[in-house]
């Protein structure tokens, strides 16, 4: 399993959010992912040690994946 941190980089703010894929997943493969979400709905949420934000999809100017960790390798 691999753990990747993406980065959205808003208007006013920068969110963070972490996800868990397989380790056969890229960092480009998580982008195309997130932007396709991004398309389908105006909102989405980002969960966070508060619980989660909602974006606006009309308000993120850059989506990056700043960190890969592979957790369990077998």
């Amino acid at each position: 399993m691999k753990e990747f941190t993406i980065c959205y980089t808003l208007d006013t703010e920068i969110k963070k959010e972490k996800i868990i894929k397989g380790l056969d997943v890229n960092k480009e493969e998580i982008v195309q992912e997130v932007l396709e979400r991004m398309e389908r709905s105006p909102f989405f949420i980002v969960p966070n040690q508060k619980g989660g934000s909602i974006i606006d999809s009309s308000l993120v100017r850059y989506v990056r994946v700043i960190k890969e960790k592979v957790l369990v390798q077998i």
